[in-house]
């Protein structure tokens, strides 16, 4: 690990039944919006260490939907070996490269949305910062119980991962442009 990665870590703040998670990335504002707005960067990084990608479909625009699934490649992983993990998510505001704003679900294949797991209200910042970015993530659950049911799974380490793996690949962005 390099030291830059050692000083953008991801920072954690719950505040009731909102968690905010921030992380400062070495790219600027323009790519790290672009990794989050097209398929064929998301599948690249999107999930938590051994994790991958297989169906990754993206209509971003305003009333667009995500939807993918994630699935566990890595036998190291136990339990969760073979595991598919579905989500689905509306695209609700979207101000290039400034924020993106959408609401989040599990799902199964079809898209059905899980009735008895939380949806979460997502809002997606990214500020500049002389030529880094500051991404702001701020996650909204309909209570702080919700909210303690998504990290009693293990999200806060998913998502933690998930943006080591965005901080990789944006640096493979930035060297093939």
């Amino acid at each position: 690990m390099t030291n830059s990665n050692l000083n953008n870590q991801m920072v954690s703040k719950v505040e009731g039944s909102t968690l905010v998670l921030e992380r400062i990335f070495q790219a600027p504002r323009e790519l790290v919006f672009k990794a989050f707005s097209e398929a064929e960067h998301l599948k690249r990084w999107w999930g938590p260490k051994g994790w991958t990608i297989p169906v990754c479909n993206v209509d971003f625009r305003p009333g667009g939907i995500w939807h993918y699934c994630m699935k566990c490649e890595d036998k190291n992983l136990g339990d969760f070996y073979g595991m598919e993990a579905w989500g689905k998510a509306l695209y609700k505001e979207i101000s290039v490269p400034e924020q993106v704003v959408y609401t989040d679900w599990f799902s199964d294949a079809e898209g059905n949305i899980a009735e008895n797991m939380p949806e979460t209200l997502v809002t997606l910042d990214f500020v500049e910062l002389d030529g880094k970015t500051k991404l702001v993530n701020t996650a909204k659950y309909i209570s702080p119980e919700a909210l303690q049911t998504v990290l009693n799974m293990g999200m806060l380490q998913g998502m933690s991962e998930t943006l080591d793996n965005l901080d990789i690949h944006l640096e493979n962005m930035q060297k093939s442009s």
